[in-house]
């Protein structure tokens, strides 16, 4: 007999309530907790295989294969998968920031924007390249820069086929194939060049945005 989310959350935190080195608060954490201490994954995908401990995991997992998008904003009709991140993305409608940094003030949507901030005060910056050790703020960055080394080149364009590591990249490079290639691609340099100077503070923004309308007119 399968047990519950519940009957496995009191069991694992019976079992390593003084061992376990992650805080357990709920069952969204038991899932993370269940793979070091070797708690059986009861619920298996029956497409790709991957299993979970708990059923909600698997149902929630189990709508990227079917597309299935239950949670819909009601201001703008655009659907997600998980009602935290419709919750999420209401704020962009409603202008909440419910997070605040402690240091600087600024206020963010999603905590996990707020952590990537608090980055820029106190220096760290987690994501170390196995290669060739050059460290960095976010594992998206990590994740680009590991392509120098591998030489993958995974955006590709669908005029001319031609490869880019960067997504950014590609949506530059395809303005090339529009009327007003030379001017975007001189401005996409300007803007770049920009926020490389003034990447600690907040101008490059107007700046950028400034460059882009003009160019536009």
């Amino acid at each position: 007999m399968q047990c519950t989310g519940n009957e496995q959350l009191h069991a694992h935190y019976s079992e390593h309530r003084y061992s376990c080195t992650e805080a357990v608060n709920g069952k969204r954490e038991l899932t993370r907790c269940t793979g070091s201490h070797g708690v059986e994954r009861l619920f298996l995908c029956d497409v790709c295989g991957k299993t979970f401990a708990l059923k909600r995991s698997l149902i929630r997992h189990k709508r990227l294969h079917s597309g299935e998008r239950p949670y819909c904003c009601d201001v703008c009709i655009k659907t997600f998968t998980r009602k935290s991140i419709l919750i999420k993305h209401k704020r962009l409608h409603s202008g909440e920031r419910p997070h605040c940094c402690d240091v600087c003030s600024m206020t963010f949507t999603q905590k996990y924007t707020l952590i990537r901030h608090k980055r820029l005060h106190n220096g760290e910056r987690p994501y170390c390249c196995d290669m060739c050790s050059k460290i960095f703020t976010r594992k998206s960055n990590l994740i680009e820069h590991k392509r120098l080394h591998s030489g993958e080149h995974p955006h590709c364009c669908d005029v001319c086929s031609m490869t880019f590591t960067r997504k950014s990249t590609l949506i530059r490079h395809k303005r090339l194939h529009n009327g007003s290639a030379r001017i975007a691609v001189m401005c996409a340099v300007r803007i770049s060049l920009i926020r490389i100077t003034l990447y600690h503070t907040n101008v490059y923004i107007v700046v950028s945005a400034h460059i882009a309308v003009m160019c536009a007119v």
